[in-house]
């Protein structure tokens, strides 16, 4: 399984929870990219969606 390290306070949003992108339920988390996610939600997306190697494409 994944194991994000979001320590990183740019992974915290003080303005407020947002829906997680994948459950739907209220998040203060942020992934990388801003969207909001839950860290074990992320993780299990990730796990759920292996990234393909160039040669694969």
């Amino acid at each position: 399984m994944a194991l994000l390290n979001w320590r990183s306070a740019e992974h915290y949003d003080h303005t407020g929870d947002q829906p997680c992108v994948c459950c739907g339920k209220p998040t203060p988390l942020r992934s990388d990219r801003g969207k909001p996610v839950h860290k074990v939600c992320a993780e299990a997306w990730i796990d759920a969606h292996p990234a393909k190697k160039k040669d694969d494409a």
